[in-house]
């Protein structure tokens, strides 16, 4: 928004050689006049101050953005801001406050890096990319005005955070992945309907599979193993190991060429599928919701 102040000249020079005569033969009227002008020049100075104020605050209305509740929120550095990834910690992220619910199927990708936010209008507390294992999409898993809570995936496990709706692409997935930890099942849904069930192996006692709502964070090739031709990390890692095989102890959904191991508590914290279990979950959009429980 911009302004120009326009100074109006008026009069005939006639009149105002006329006028200046006058004033010089008037003392009163000499006096009259520089009190007008004082007043008129007090009166444009105001009239300015009143302008800058307008665009300032009229420029604080539409640059900053607001949160839920109608506070505006400060634009973030977000230099400063740890990157949720599935090799970081976020201790001030929020908990899911509904680790067994199943979603609406949205799932989101960021355009670019943007802050993720402890509820909406809160301060920034991490921040997180459009990639990490390919295009990132992290399923949401409540609404509210402007803002999507995602889950995240970042330890510890089930941690969460709000981002603004219109910093990100938005899709919808019909699949959901359910794993069975008691009865070491995954069954795969699309639209509600249940289209396959397999044995599988999970983990073992002292390296469990953690339970609580995750999703597919990735599709990996490994050319330095040969137990799964894909490998699909989830946000999610294990509870009883840091790191594993060089990483940050990400559990992920794979194949295994022993067949004896499905239906046991054999695995590391992963979960090993047969090889057309796999085949179908490798065409599972990323972002799609994996709820594990203890059934």
């Amino acid at each position: 928004m911009t302004g120009a102040l326009v100074e109006q000249r008026t009069g005939r020079e006639a009149q105002v050689t006329k006028s200046a005569r006058s004033d010089q033969t008037d003392p009163s009227k000499h006096g009259s006049a520089s009190l007008s002008d004082a007043l008129s020049s007090l009166g444009s100075r105001l009239a300015v101050l009143v302008v800058a104020a307008f665009g300032v605050s009229t420029v604080a209305f539409f640059v900053l953005p607001s949160s839920a509740s109608g506070h505006r929120v400060p634009t973030p550095d977000l230099a400063e801001l740890a990157a949720s990834t599935t090799g970081t910690t976020l201790r001030h992220a929020p908990s899911d406050p509904a680790p067994g619910a199943v979603t609406k199927g949205e799932v989101v990708h960021p355009r670019r890096t943007v802050a993720l936010f402890a509820a909406p209008g809160r301060r920034p507390f991490a921040k997180v990319g459009p990639h990490e294992m390919g295009d990132t999409w992290l399923p949401v898993i409540d609404s509210r005005g402007g803002w999507s809570q995602v889950l995240l995936p970042s330890r510890p496990n089930g941690s969460t955070g709000w981002l603004r709706t219109a910093q990100v692409d938005r899709r919808t997935t019909p699949y959901v992945v359910r794993v069975h930890l008691g009865s070491r099942r995954l069954d795969l849904f699309h639209d509600h309907d249940l289209i396959g069930s397999w044995s599988v192996a999970v983990g073992s006692p002292a390296t469990p599979t953690p339970a609580g709502r995750t999703f597919i964070l990735g599709s990996v090739t490994d050319a330095n193993q040969s137990f799964s031709p894909v490998i699909l990390p989830l946000g999610a890692h294990s509870d009883t190991l840091d790191t594993y095989g060089g990483g940050p102890g990400t559990v992920a959904l794979h194949g295994w060429p022993d067949a004896s191991v499905f239906g046991q508590a054999v695995s590391h914290g992963c979960v090993r599928v047969p090889a057309d279990a796999l085949q179908e979950l490798s065409q599972v959009p990323l972002g799609t919701l994996v709820l594990v429980d203890e059934e």
